[in-house]
């Protein structure tokens, strides 16, 4: 029987006073029940229209229709054919702005809650399933992956399936990318990408961590080595500044930095050896995801106020809504309409203030946000003790700068056909961030996938190419 409820079941999150004080996920799931009363909400709709705003493209009424039969297993099964991270998306994916803002429901009331289910629906298959991996037989050709982010993993996913061989070469010490360096632990836990990229490994596919491409080995040294082809998923993990002045000055950090240090690194615990300078007052530049995380873990190390910088309004922070009432509930403070324009330190070198200029909103821009113009004397100050900077990434050069024939944009990004990842060397496909600048989880998946399918099609076809007439 379909639920008719307008509102959405809403997980139970922990209380905002006890979680400032540690570093646990903050909402806790569906628990049975919750989930079974969300998935009769549901109505099946002959046209799926949130499939069309799921980049991955999962059976989403089907995965549904499966929790409501009681068939948790299968509808994991369904949601695996199409995504290697449910448990992952179902945590961090923007489902409000695509599968959730198609959904029919929205029309009278709330949507679907498609990725609390989807979430839902991975834990229990990672607490109850005991079934071994289906492992391809390989074929014998070889497929480097480089980055072992999201892009990365979904394109390994769907070519070990195929029954390549897949070798993934990953910079960092762990893999798993901007999931493991850049998402607090309070939001995706560290287990939890764990468990997803050991799902993988036990399909055949090799991980090597601490090889840096471009400087340990360069694309040419992978061709040589017997690679087929290769697949570039290495993100967007190059921080920007803003060019103004003190950004030098002690105290001062980029978001990519700051999170690094606490997400990998442990830079909370007391023995770390990259610890975080102790701050009682922090701004965050910035009003995406990632000056959210930020400003949530100051909070967590100890900080007593945490300011969210940022020049536009409300209605145009990019962070996801359900981030927002979060981090406002744990005390963060948005100064909206507010930019920085200079930092100033004390006589020692370290940061003492900000001076900033509040905003007002003109017509809109290419992003079609309303253009941020200065207020004529508006300028007044801040005191703080840190700064972060979350005003974007872009692609590190290191791999384009050391490979013959490898185009890149005017910001840095990798050039690639349309739909297929094709770069402009020969054999070599990226996607994710690394061609789009700074995206979302679910959109790398989509770039991987979209790459393995064209590399499948492009190896199958030239071992079967006829050879010319005689």
């Amino acid at each position: 029987m379909i639920n008719k409820s307008m509102i959405k079941n809403h997980m139970i999150t922990q209380k905002p006073e006890k979680r400032i004080h540690n570093y646990r996920e903050v909402s806790q799931g569906y628990t049975n029940e919750q989930a079974l009363d969300e998935a009769k909400r549901c109505l099946e709709c002959k046209n799926k229209p949130c499939v069309k705003g799921c980049p991955v493209r999962i059976d989403i009424p089907g995965f549904i229709h499966r929790i409501v039969e009681h068939d948790i297993e299968g509808a994991y099964q369904i949601i695996r054919a199409s995504s290697l991270l449910p448990a992952v998306c179902g945590r961090v994916c923007p489902q409000e702005t695509q599968c959730e803002e198609l959904c029919v429901r929205k029309l009278k009331g709330e949507s679907v809650a498609i990725g609390h289910l989807e979430r839902f629906v991975a834990d229990y298959h990672s607490q109850n399933n005991t079934d071994k991996p289906i492992i391809v037989p390989t074929n014998g050709i070889k497929i480097a992956i480089v980055g072992s982010g999201p892009a990365g993993l979904s394109c390994a996913n769907d070519l070990v399936k195929k029954g390549y061989q897949v070798d993934i070469y990953e910079a960092l010490h762990i893999p798993g990318g901007v999931l493991v360096y850049g998402i607090p632990e309070f939001r995706l836990p560290k287990a939890v990408v764990e468990r997803e990229i050991s799902a993988l490994i036990k399909q055949g596919v090799n991980i090597y961590t601490n090889v840096i491409i471009g400087k340990t080995l360069t694309i040419d040294d992978l061709f040589t080595m017997g690679y087929r082809a290769v697949f570039l998923g290495t993100g967007a993990g190059l921080p920007k500044f803003m060019g103004i002045p003190g950004e030098m000055l002690n105290g001062v950090y980029s978001a990519n930095e700051y999170l690094t240090r606490i997400n990998l690194m442990k830079a909370y615990d007391g023995v770390s050896k990259t610890p975080i300078q102790s701050a009682q007052r922090v701004a965050v530049i910035g009003g995406g995801n990632v000056a959210l995380d930020a400003a949530r873990w100051a909070k967590r190390l100890g900080a007593k106020t945490v300011s969210i910088i940022y020049r536009r309004s409300r209605t145009e922070l990019p962070a996801r809504y359900e981030e927002v009432v979060h981090a406002e509930e744990e005390g963060i403070i948005f100064r909206m309409q507010t930019n920085l324009q200079r930092i100033i330190g004390d006589d020692f070198g370290f940061v003492k203030k900000i001076q900033c200029v509040e905003m007002t909103l003109g017509e809109l821009d290419d992003s079609g946000r309303a253009r941020p113009i200065e207020k004529p004397g508006s300028e007044h100050f801040i005191d703080v003790d840190s700064v972060i900077m979350a005003i974007g990434t872009t692609p590190n050069p290191l791999i384009s700068q050391s490979t013959i024939d490898l185009k890149t944009n005017q910001k840095g990004c990798i050039i690639t056909t349309n739909n297929t990842g094709l770069t402009t060397k020969d054999m070599v496909y990226a996607g994710g961030d690394v061609v789009t600048g700074s995206a979302t989880v679910i959109l790398a998946m989509g770039a991987g996938r979209e790459a393995a399918q064209a590399i499948d099609e492009k190896v199958t076809s030239d071992i079967f190419k006829k050879p010319p007439n005689i």
